[in-house]
């Protein structure tokens, strides 16, 4: 069996938000599908560790943000590589209350879904949600966010909760040795493509990038960078 066969299957890029009481927390998530038509349901994935589905499990709500493709990436890292358990991630992004109660977030977003929790399935590591569809619109006129795109074009990586983590990414990788990987959140600097987002123009190496310049994911400091070769 060859199961680089599902590198194929296409995802997307969502900030997922639930409730708990007065609490409000979101992350990032890839797994988001429409599954029926009439009624409008979507289905969610979601890691069992990851505060976001305690908070689904717990209200029965959640909302989607669908993302547009110019996201930042340290917008991405604040909901993928930080936890709601240490930070309140909704305290300084633009969000309003969703008619489920969720919490919507606006920011970098090209549509959204809020959606009431109707069925779930417990498949081992994640708990997949199926919601119906009680209030959606669309916000900007932008490409979304691809997960191929965010792989081959930004230099993300999966977060190891990811239902599509892959291990060899956390391995070594032959390449050319201008590269620099974040050893905290496994980001990938590359000279060819720098970093637009925080002014760091493609074609400038790693040794000529301000000391001041940090992991657009999760803000680790420059040191935390080691060569890759």
């Amino acid at each position: 069996m060859n199961l680089t066969a599902l590198f194929k299957v296409s995802y997307g890029l969502y900030v997922v938000s639930s409730k708990m009481d007065s609490k409000l927390n979101g992350q990032i998530a890839n797994t988001l599908n429409q599954v029926t038509a009439e009624p409008a349901q979507v289905a969610i994935a979601l890691n069992k560790d990851n505060l976001t589905h305690e908070f689904v499990r717990h209200s029965n709500v959640f909302s989607a943000s669908i993302l547009a493709q110019s996201t930042p990436m340290k917008f991405i890292g604040h909901f993928g590589f930080k936890s709601g358990r240490d930070i309140n991630k909704l305290a300084t992004v633009e969000y309003r209350t969703g008619q489920s109660g969720a919490p919507i977030v606006l920011e970098n977003t090209v549509a959204y879904i809020d959606a009431k929790v109707v069925s779930s399935l417990d498949v081992g590591s994640h708990t997949i949600f199926v919601g119906e569809v009680i209030d959606a619109d669309t916000l900007l006129d932008h490409e979304p966010m691809t997960y191929t795109y965010y792989h081959r074009i930004k230099g993300g990586k999966s977060p190891k909760n990811a239902p599509t983590y892959r291990k060899e990414e956390d391995q070594p990788v032959t390449v050319q040795t201008e590269k620099y990987k974040c050893r905290i959140c496994g980001y990938v600097y590359d000279p060819k493509v720098g970093d637009p987002d925080n002014n760091i123009n493609p074609g400038t190496p790693f040794n000529q990038i301000p000391d001041i310049w940090v992991c657009p994911i999760c803000n680790a400091d420059k040191s935390e960078f080691e060569a890759l070769g």
